[in-house]
């Protein structure tokens, strides 16, 4: 028996969940230092309204270009939007680009899901 994939026809529409990803460039000596923080602005992401979940995904390579990923999942792009407008959230994540000793470059973007495969 064979899973077809279900595959969405149309990106998710206004007021649906959303999906954040966002991928960073970073050197391999401040990943340590750099997920310690990352997880203590999750936190603050974590109590605000409309969050669902969130994996901080690391490279098994330090050859990767993409060292870190993560993957939030938000049940609107308005309750996204809200959360990373809070103060607070803006100001770690500033001090956190300007804490590094190497240039971090975060790729971050909203993302509606458009094929979805499950386990048989």
């Amino acid at each position: 028996m064979t899973t077809e994939p279900q595959r969405i026809q149309a990106p998710n529409a206004l007021g649906s969940s959303v999906t954040f990803i966002n991928v960073f460039e970073i050197d391999a000596a401040e990943l340590d230092e750099f997920v310690v923080k990352w997880e203590q602005r999750a936190r603050l992401m974590r109590d605000k309204p409309g969050f669902i979940d969130s994996r901080m995904h690391r490279a098994r390579s330090s050859d990767s270009r993409f060292q870190l990923v993560n993957v939030s999942r938000w049940e609107s792009q308005e309750a996204w939007e809200a959360a990373t407008a809070d103060p607070d959230f803006v100001s770690r994540t500033q001090a956190a680009r300007e804490q590094t000793k190497q240039p971090i470059t975060p790729n971050p973007a909203v993302y509606d899901v458009v094929v979805e495969l499950t386990a048989p």
